[in-house]
């Protein structure tokens, strides 16, 4: 039985609130347009990468699905986004850190088999992986943004899926590197907002719905991980026909998997207590 709808979730590591307002100008014109719409979003804790990657798929905190921190690393136990479609007849995809595929197809990664997979029974149906094995501040060498948008386009044609995962850490080790109010940063947000911009169209009229957000926010120390607007707070910026709550409502990471399984026609798990946001 087919979905109701198709979805996109595009998540830009490590972006505050302020620097999606202030430098993303392509998403922002959607928005002043009336093709989208957007909100802020805040971060579960520890605000640091692996635990909300967990959350985002789980609907659950940290301290519930178990993934504390970037070193702690297994298959989640709790039903998740690609399980839960894949469950319902759906087909997913996944273009990301490796971190997605440890904890929601099998872990450890395998850089030989897991790098890449089509696996029918899922819950991954298609998965296109990135490691950044050996790589860090002095030489940072994250895949091409464009490269990733690619590839997550790839799959929407080649294989129909019906939801879609793409996630890049370039703009987080970016601010790793040079913290998040300077020339350099203000440069790389640019760069990934015109990139996107040239796939957003092709996948609206593919027929998806689409989210662009991130995990967390960031300082301009470059730091995450705590509590701490610049740490926890971002943008959402949404394509699609649902309908929403009020501009100025502050959105949960967890409402984020209850309200994609919703957009997609799929049974919301008992585990996902938050409200999804849109109808």
């Amino acid at each position: 039985m087919p979905l109701s709808s198709k979805l996109l979730l595009i998540i830009l590591d490590g972006v505050p609130w302020r620097n999606w307002r202030r430098l993303f100008g392509n998403l922002e014109g959607w928005v002043q347009s009336g093709e989208a719409r957007m909100w802020k979003m805040r971060a579960v804790l520890p605000s640091t990468s692996a635990c909300c990657y967990a959350s985002i798929h789980t609907g659950v905190t940290p301290q519930v699905h178990g993934i504390l921190s970037n070193e702690v690393r297994f298959r989640v136990a709790q039903p998740d986004l690609f399980s839960e479609v894949t469950k319902a007849g759906g087909k997913t995809g996944a273009v990301t850190h490796s971190y997605w595929s440890e904890f929601f197809n099998r872990h450890p990664f395998d850089l030989v088999n897991d790098i890449e997979y089509d696996e029918p029974g899922g819950p991954i149906t298609h998965g296109r992986f990135h490691t950044m094995t050996g790589y860090g501040h002095d030489n940072q060498m994250t895949p091409s943004d464009v490269d990733l948008f690619a590839t997550l386009t790839m799959l929407c044609q080649r294989h129909g899926i019906d939801y879609g995962i793409l996630h890049t850490c370039t703009l987080d080790s970016m601010g790793h590197r040079f913290g998040h109010d300077n020339t350099p940063m203000d440069h790389a947000c640019f760069g990934a907002d015109a990139m996107l911009a040239a796939f957003l169209p092709k996948w609206r009229a593919a027929g998806y719905e689409v989210m662009v957000t991130a995990d967390h926010g960031q300082t301009d120390r470059g730091h995450h991980g705590g509590r701490e607007d610049l740490q926890q707070d971002f943008a959402l910026y949404y394509f699609g026909e649902g309908k929403g709550p009020k501009e100025d409502t502050l959105l949960d990471q967890l409402q984020l998997a209850p309200t994609i399984l919703t957009r997609l026609g799929v049974p919301v798990p008992d585990t996902m207590k938050a409200k999804p946001f849109l109808a």
